[in-house]
């Protein structure tokens, strides 16, 4: 048999023709060489990342199944989406980015939508489906820069901060920790008990795996706790291996319809404006990190990029999930030396192997989530320290907007808040030309929203 030796910068392999046939066409396809990668490295990057956002995995699942959706499904259609989405991202814009249902999107979806306004969660779903829609629209047209650029850099930090406290506030709920008080409105729960004790522990450990470096520090954590309430007999261990649950109940279950409601307006547009700018923000602070921007500290094809996100949101709600993003976690495979699109492939890959594990997911108790979701919402919020503090119309609207969020129980108001409260102050203080004009139309729009249908 004819044998050739592959040799790409760091991987030296006596392999059969076909074989180095296609490592030289994986090599060629995605650049890997060009970049100074090999594609050993790319495959390591990719199950660094993985191991970083593998929570999402029990998480989303945990979150939406309390809007009413079957945890099997959920945990099912979100292996699909993060799979689809990270193919998307490494064939079509070739960057070490992983994909999933993003932390925020899930938590507005089940207790914004759903829980918060009342809606069904398959209209929840038909809203995901129109922000996509509208998302891949954006992506094609040269609006996509002019939206991206024209909001306000503090007006971003404080959306992004004030989803971590909304998801901080659900955890400490969850875990027990903050209980419903007539006189106080909150206040501590018993923090003797079992799941707020566990919950905390939980956090501290991930906290302290992160900062020694270690990847897979939350799923890590999430699976000692989960451990400590299966011996202690609080939390039933279901198993690790099974064939892969029925999607059944969640797939194409989007009511299209419903989501054409007045109502549903400001949802969509809410979804719209977190994901863009969820996704705006990661891309750049990942590719930079790997070091992929041009000589002008722009984003090559961000035309592509986007598109694969919005085409993995639009995808996701078909499966039966909240809008999916681009995780912040992928800079832990750049870190590894992640630079191409490989990355993801590889990151597609093991999502879905994880179709098999769904048992040990739904052995996973809440509190065991709820120390996760504390530590992926104090590294949201950490970007306050960004903020021009300097500048008292820029931090208002930003904190506003941060604070609003857990307060009222809503994204999409805390949202609202920040855009009517920057252009409000720049009229006030006679600068209404530093305000763009993007920012005044969503400003209107939820004004009218606020005065017509109320919070």
């Amino acid at each position: 048999m004819a044998v050739a030796i592959i040799k790409l910068k760091g991987l030296s392999i006596i392999k059969t023709k076909n074989q180095a046939l296609m490592y030289n066409y994986i090599d060629k396809f995605f650049s890997i060489s060009e970049t100074g990668s090999t594609i050993r490295t790319e495959i390591i990057a990719g199950a660094t990342t993985f191991l970083a956002m593998s929570y999402i995995v029990v998480v989303n699942p945990a979150i939406l199944s309390q809007a009413g959706m079957d945890f099997g499904a959920v945990f099912v259609a979100t292996c699909l989406a993060a799979a689809v989405g990270c193919i998307l991202m490494g064939v079509i814009a070739n960057y070490p980015i992983g994909l999933a249902p993003g932390m925020g999107q899930n938590a507005f979806f089940t207790y914004g939508i759903v829980l918060g306004s009342g809606h069904s969660w398959q209209a929840a779903l038909g809203a995901v489906f129109i922000s996509g829609l509208l998302f891949i629209l954006i992506s094609v047209l040269p609006i996509r820069s002019w939206i991206i650029n024209a909001i306000p850099k503090n007006l971003k930090i404080g959306i992004s901060a004030g989803i971590g406290l909304f998801i901080a506030f659900i955890a400490l709920k969850n875990a027990g920790i903050v209980v419903a008080n007539p006189a106080t409105l909150v206040a501590f729960g018993d923090l003797t008990q079992f799941s707020s004790v566990m919950a905390l522990i939980g956090l501290f450990l991930i906290a302290a795996l992160v900062s020694s470096g270690f990847k897979g520090a939350i799923i890590v954590g999430m699976i000692s706790v989960s451990i400590a309430g299966w011996l202690v007999g609080d939390a039933e261990f279901k198993g690790i291996l099974a064939s892969p649950p029925s999607v059944e109940s969640v797939f194409l279950q989007m009511d299209i319809a419903a989501a054409f409601e007045l109502s549903m307006l400001s949802v969509i547009l809410t979804l719209l404006l977190v994901d863009v700018f969820d996704t705006a923000g990661t891309l750049v602070g990942v590719t930079n990190r790997a070091k992929l921007l041009d000589e002008n500290g722009k984003l090559p094809r961000i035309g592509r990029a986007l598109l694969a996100d919005s085409g993995a949101t639009a995808a996701g709600a078909m499966f039966g999930t909240s809008s999916t993003t681009c995780f912040i976690e992928s800079a832990s495979g750049v870190e590894s030396g992640g630079k191409t699109g490989l990355t993801a492939l590889t990151v597609a890959l093991l999502f879905l192997l994880c179709l098999v594990l769904s048992p040990l997911a739904q052995s996973v108790p809440a509190y065991a989530t709820a120390g996760a979701l504390l530590f992926v919402s104090a590294a949201m919020a950490q970007g306050l320290v960004d903020l021009d503090w300097s500048e008292p119309m820029e931090y208002t609207p930003a904190v506003l907007t941060a604070i609003s969020m857990p307060l009222s129980f809503s994204i999409a108001n805390g949202i609202g808040i920040g855009f009517i409260s920057y252009a409000l102050i720049k009229v006030i203080r006679l600068r209404p030309k530093e305000c763009p004009i993007a920012v005044y139309i969503v400003a209107a729009v939820f004004s009218l929203k606020f005065i017509f249908l109320g919070s």
